[in-house]
């Protein structure tokens, strides 16, 4: 089918891209040859580098190094969300009051570092690091949930709102009936991106000496040594790497039973059209 974006590229301009696909390959293939080489020069690949994986006691480390990144960032988003949905309502309320300070409110929150809020809460009320790191990712991402449901809103037709005064429901009542669900939907994908952006921002609890994983790593790189740097910041960044995509598909997942619940879970069957007869106006019979 023909796009009405863009004229069809023609026999030279897939030329031109096929030639620019094998050229980016081979350059990637060749950058990728050339980081294995270098790290084989230095013995990265010895197996006396990766023996350490054999010992229970870092297993046991990057365990509890995991678990103190998964209830950080857990306990962050089951607060962060909420406040947000409540920040994003009062952002677009229509009576100014609540408006204008909701406004300024979010907009503080979304230009501090997180790691400046970790210091703040652990420095002046003197709590704990788990606290700290809890509450600077609650601070900073209550307001990215709060644009980003905002945003989902606002993408919305007019007509939504308009449909659900009409058959009598209050303002809030449209908005957390009808718009609501509608705005989380179309946002799914950027609400997942955050989530993966909070998880990983729980590395910055290593500021303020949080055990979270990175500080697993930091801490085991230092008491074995620099010979066994690049295997535990390796396999690091691999458990990382599978929890965002374990994130990106229990949203996913999420997303499509959401839809068909919409839907009742049955696709509608099609409608068959028939033609009208039309009369015969020439006098034949």
């Amino acid at each position: 089918m023909t796009s009405v974006l863009y004229d069809v590229p023609g026999p030279k301009a897939r030329r031109v891209s096929l030639i620019g696909s094998v050229v980016g390959t081979v350059l990637i293939l060749g950058l990728l040859a050339w980081i294995v080489m270098t790290l084989a020069q230095q013995g990265i690949f010895e197996g006396r580098r990766w023996a350490i994986f054999t010992r229970g006691d870092v297993w046991t480390l990057l365990a509890n190094g995991l678990g103190a990144t998964l209830s950080a960032a857990a306990l962050a988003a089951v607060i962060a969300f909420p406040l947000g949905l409540m920040f994003c309502l009062l952002r677009i309320s229509l009576v100014a009051w609540i408006r204008i300070p909701a406004r300024v409110v979010l907009e503080f929150l979304r230009g501090m570092p997180v790691v400046l809020m970790m210091l703040f809460v652990l420095l002046v009320f003197g709590t704990s690091s788990f606290i700290a790191v809890v509450a600077g990712l609650v601070l900073y991402n209550t307001a990215i949930f709060a644009e980003i449901i905002r945003a989902g809103i606002q993408s919305l037709p007019k007509g939504q709102r308009e449909a659900g005064l009409t058959i009598g429901l209050t303002s809030f009542q449209s908005r957390m009936l009808i718009e609501l669900p509608q705005a989380v939907r179309r946002m799914m994908p950027s609400l997942v991106a955050q989530l993966v952006v909070l998880l990983k921002d729980t590395s910055l609890g290593y500021i303020v000496a949080y055990g979270e994983l990175l500080r697993a790593v930091q801490v085991m790189a230092d008491f074995l040594g620099n010979a066994f740097l690049f295997p535990i910041f390796f396999v690091a960044a691999a458990i990382y790497i599978v929890i965002n995509i374990c994130v990106s598909r229990l949203a996913i997942w999420i997303e499509r039973r959401g839809s068909k619940k919409t839907a009742g879970g049955v696709a509608p069957a099609p409608t068959a059209v028939v033609a009208p007869e039309l009369p015969d106006v020439t006098g034949r019979k």
